[in-house]
């Protein structure tokens, strides 16, 4: 059996002892009697005394003293090597109780594998913890952020209308629904988001008509688009794919609306193709594009395609980042040589 890490050096420990104590027994013994002999030959005892003599006896004893202080010796360095990243351990779990989430433990030694992997593992786990804490705080506050205005609307509206100062009338109540809307399109947004991140977001995989599903959303975000002075080109594939209709039918219109908001009137060329084994949904507007230094965060929650936190949440192309994922696919956001943004998304056709 190979042995390797803390049991090696274990066995090596022992080893050096047992080796050692019996060379000190056999060369201390031979150089004891060596000098008995040439100094008090006189005062060795015959054959037949089988009790050790009183020399002996003194020989015996500190020869397991000199035993004991090497066992002891070896046992010290070996302790104090095991306890260092114990210690280290032991330190970083009251550094962590206590507030630091920066702290890390360090060994010096990785002889002692089993040790150095146990700093490994907690230091890893410190990692972890702080990414966590830290995204939750960020998530806490980006949340409060999000919520607050369609909440201070809602809030305003309200009070107007229980005092006096606006009109009861259809106006205002169409006014309300609107941010009703935008506030449980967000709460979804955010929903989505969280079962992605805990990998609890589940669809419902099966033979779909893309292009019938596409076609049937297009047609209902035709005012959204027309407001923005935008129209839906189609080129899609008759063939039928396999993925959840809905949550597609949630990132494309996604999507639709970064496109109304962001892009310049024109068209928005919608494009399905199945190539090697997979189905690519891509969405191309008109420009002006996304510069270069956002695209790498444009799937980020919370940061928006301006980077500017007023002109949205900053949720839907994350959200659509959630359901290409879960659907064991990706997306990708690029430059059209046109000057305009691509938004693709790529899962799998065998799903």
């Amino acid at each position: 059996m190979k042995l390797s890490g803390l049991s090696r050096q274990i066995t090596l420990s022992m080893m050096k002892i047992a080796i050692g104590s019996a060379l000190i027994t056999t060369f201390g013994s031979f150089f004891f009697y060596y000098l008995w002999d040439k100094y008090w030959p006189n005062y060795i005892p015959s054959d037949n005394y089988i009790t050790p003599s009183w020399p002996e006896w003194i020989w015996i004893a500190l020869t397991c003293i000199i035993v004991i202080l090497l066992a002891v010796s070896l046992a010290i360095k070996l302790s104090q090597r095991i306890l260092e990243p114990l210690s280290a351990v032991a330190e970083g779990m009251r550094k962590i109780a206590e507030g630091d989430l920066h702290f890390r433990a360090n060994v010096g030694d990785r002889s002692l594998g089993e040790a150095a992997l146990l700093v490994d593992d907690f230091n890893l786990l410190a990692e972890k913890l702080q990414r966590m804490t830290e995204d939750h705080a960020f998530w806490n506050a980006a949340i409060a952020h999000e919520l607050r205005t369609p909440v201070t609307i809602l809030r305003g509206r309200l009070q107007g209308l229980a005092e006096g100062v606006f009109t009861p009338d259809k106006t205002q109540f169409t006014k309300l629904l609107v941010q009703i809307e935008g506030l449980s399109r967000l709460i979804e947004d955010l929903r989505v988001i969280s079962l992605m991140n805990s990998d609890e977001l589940r669809i419902n995989i099966k033979e779909t008509n893309l292009a019938k599903e596409i076609k049937l959303l297009t047609d209902l975000s035709v005012n959204m688009l027309h407001e923005a002075n935008q129209y839906v080109e189609l080129n899609l594939t008759t063939q039928p794919v396999f993925c959840d209709p809905t949550r597609i039918r949630q990132a494309l219109l996604a999507i639709l609306e970064n496109a109304s908001k962001y892009a310049l009137p024109g068209a928005i060329r919608i494009t399905t193709q199945l190539k090697d084994g997979f189905c690519y949904l891509s969405v191309e507007d008109s420009g002006p594009g996304i510069s270069l230094e956002l695209i790498p965060h444009i799937f980020t929650a919370f940061r928006s395609a301006k980077d500017n936190p007023q002109s949205g949440s900053g949720l839907g192309l994350a959200v659509v980042a959630a359901i290409a994922t879960a659907h064991k696919g990706s997306v990708s956001c690029r430059i059209s040589k046109k000057g305009g943004t691509i938004i693709e998304l790529g899962w799998p056709t065998n799903s």
